[in-house]
């Protein structure tokens, strides 16, 4: 809004209240074009009834930039501090070579796999930085990849809702737990002691190794509470999945407790059907063939390799047993569970391909 009653070349300034509030955004997002930020801070100090000598010395620009943008509110409002369409320099590169790198791009060079920046600029006559330009404004990565996989599973749909389902809404006085087991844990110790993080410097160890046996980490998540009960075993036949069903069996009493667990052959084992039918208090629930991630234990498999394993170094299959003791008694002290967010129809409609 403006006061007609300044003159023209000093308009005053009196900001709405919902241009206050858009114009204060500006100012605090991160995202915003410093040069707007800039236009932003000088209505709002106009805003104020500020001079525009004042304006500059409060935002570090001249009296005449501040006189500019004030003015262009004046005129045109919150729109008018926008730049004008084709401001810049004029894009260099034709069309039609746009068009040719990005074709290029989606076809791999003979004999390799994708294209480097460099090797394609030389290919098509243009700067390294050229093709890198088009790259982002056609949103293309060839530098990167990704991993997939679509689960064949039949009961795909129906394991995901009851998985997902267990995660938000579980069953009342009933106790979910996420289990799994982490396989060939390696003992290793380095061939040289760890150079500690000095400041310049990240932490640093040698690349060789000695290998001094594995261990086979059997663990259960509260989903609850995020704590862990977890047991180190030599092997993971059907025989150390049973066992570490009744520590877990024994350890949470008097609680109906649902499991989640993937499709390993141990977790099918008749021995452990005939258990499970003589303890109904405990029930297994299956995640979808290929959909271990959907298993919360994962996540914490990953935390405990990043925080306690990647580093270590390890002089026997005991010493790295007692790492992992120790890393479980410092988490499950603090110990928060993770928030899992995405609805079964959500992950359904990504998971499946459409064929």
């Amino acid at each position: 809004m403006v006061d007609s009653g300044m003159s023209a070349h000093a308009p005053r300034i009196v900001l709405a209240e919902e241009d206050r509030e858009v114009l204060r955004h500006w100012v605090r997002s991160p995202t915003t074009p410093q040069r707007l930020v800039l236009r932003a801070k000088i209505v709002l100090a106009a805003g104020e009834g500020l001079t525009n000598g004042e304006i500059g010395a409060r935002c570090g620009c001249s009296r005449q930039t501040a006189s500019l943008w004030r003015s262009r509110f004046a005129a045109q409002g919150r729109r008018g501090l926008q730049d004008a369409p084709g401001r810049g320099r004029p894009p260099k590169i034709r069309e039609d070579k746009v068009a040719e790198i990005v074709a290029k791009t989606l076809q791999p060079p003979p004999g390799e796999t994708h294209w480097s920046a460099r090797r394609l600029a030389k290919v098509v006559g243009v700067s390294h930085m050229s093709v890198y330009r088009v790259w982002q404004a056609h949103k293309l990565a060839p530098h990167r990849v990704e991993s997939f996989k679509f689960s064949n599973d039949p009961e795909l749909g129906p394991k995901v809702v009851d998985v997902v389902g267990l995660y938000l809404n579980p069953p009342r006085k009933a106790l979910v737990l996420s289990v799994d087991v982490k396989t060939q844990i390696q003992a290793i110790s380095r061939t040289q002691p760890l150079l500690p993080i000095r400041p310049g410097l990240p932490a640093r160890y040698t690349h060789d190794y000695e290998r001094h046996g594995t261990t086979d980490l059997y663990a259960a998540l509260n989903v609850a509470t995020g704590q862990v009960l977890a047991r180190a075993y030599p092997r993971h036949r059907h025989q150390e999945f049973l066992d570490f069903l009744k520590l877990v069996h024994r350890r949470y009493r008097h609680r109906p407790l649902h499991l989640i667990v993937d499709n390993a052959s141990t977790h099918l084992h008749d021995n452990v059907e005939t258990w499970l039918a003589r303890h109904p208090r405990v029930q297994l629930h299956f995640t979808p063939t290929g959909c271990s991630w959907l298993n919360q234990i994962e996540t914490w498999f990953g935390i405990l390799r990043t925080r306690a394993l990647r580093r270590g170094s390890f002089s026997s299959v005991a010493n790295l047993i007692a790492a992992i003791n120790r890393f479980l008694e410092v988490w499950n002290k603090d110990a928060a569970p993770f928030v899992w967010t995405k609805s079964a129809d959500d992950i359904l409609a990504k998971a499946v391909r459409i064929v």
